[in-house]
């Protein structure tokens, strides 16, 4: 169960420190700063907790402070896809925030997570005040479609080992490591479901690339090593073991 941290841990000015930092809200005018501030509640979420279900109302705006956020779905045969993983400095729920649609997805604490959730009754009004903002959704909209066409651009294209290479390279950008080194703070399980692939092989795989140094596999993380071997995998779409 979420807790609620509104009126303690967390000050109205400590509050305005953590949203000034978000890309999305960084270029607001102070005074709507301070407005975006009073509408953000403060909550934190246990690893595992539930914290949006698919199909429940579009409700509120997700902006995450602290963890990882897993954005997932199943089917009812039990299988798991990962679509997303939603860490600090980024913000989830905005499409059905908007659209008034019910959510797509399921959003799951995948750590001890802090977020912000700003309900879309104040949320819309805000928006529709702020133009400026208004084109920083529209920019985040594109990024998340040019990302899905990526995605089935890859599932399609690619075969399973360019596929797992990609991901790799997606999330090592995507939280800002270093192009030659980073660790990626996942499961074997969890990037399983990223990529369409079973544990079985995505461990197989990891292993012959350990075996060449192109990654390092150490518990509930993998170290990339060797990018580009990765990168060259990656846009050849074959595999070279």
């Amino acid at each position: 169960m979420p807790q609620d941290k509104t009126g303690g841990a967390r000050s109205s000015g400590s509050k305005l420190s953590v949203l000034r930092k978000h890309p999305i809200f960084s270029d607001l005018e102070p005074e709507a700063l301070d407005q975006l501030c009073r509408y953000a509640k403060h909550t934190t979420f246990k690893r595992g907790s539930t914290i949006a279900a698919k199909g429940d109302p579009g409700n509120s705006l997700f902006a995450v402070i602290s963890g990882t956020v897993k954005i997932s779905s199943s089917s009812p045969h039990g299988r798991s896809a990962i679509l997303n993983l939603i860490g600090p400095g980024e913000i989830f729920g905005e499409i059905a925030v908007l659209d008034g649609a019910p959510r797509t997805a399921d959003a799951t604490a995948n750590t001890n997570c802090e977020v912000y959730i700003i309900d879309r009754r104040d949320f819309l009004p805000f928006v529709r005040s702020q133009p400026a903002l208004a084109m920083k959704f529209i920019e985040l909209l594109c990024a998340r479609l040019r990302w899905t066409s990526q995605q089935v651009e890859q599932v399609i294209l690619q075969n399973l080992p360019a596929r797992l290479a990609s991901a790799l390279l997606g999330l090592t950008e995507k939280h800002k490591l270093d192009s030659g080194r980073g660790t990626i703070a996942i499961t074997q399980q969890e990037i399983s479901e990223m990529v369409g692939m079973t544990r079985e092989s995505i461990n197989k795989q990891l292993r012959a690339w350990s075996a060449r140094n192109w990654v390092r596999l150490e518990h509930g993380a993998i170290v990339v090593l060797n990018a580009e071997s990765l990168r060259d995998l990656a846009e050849s779409g074959a595999d070279t073991e």
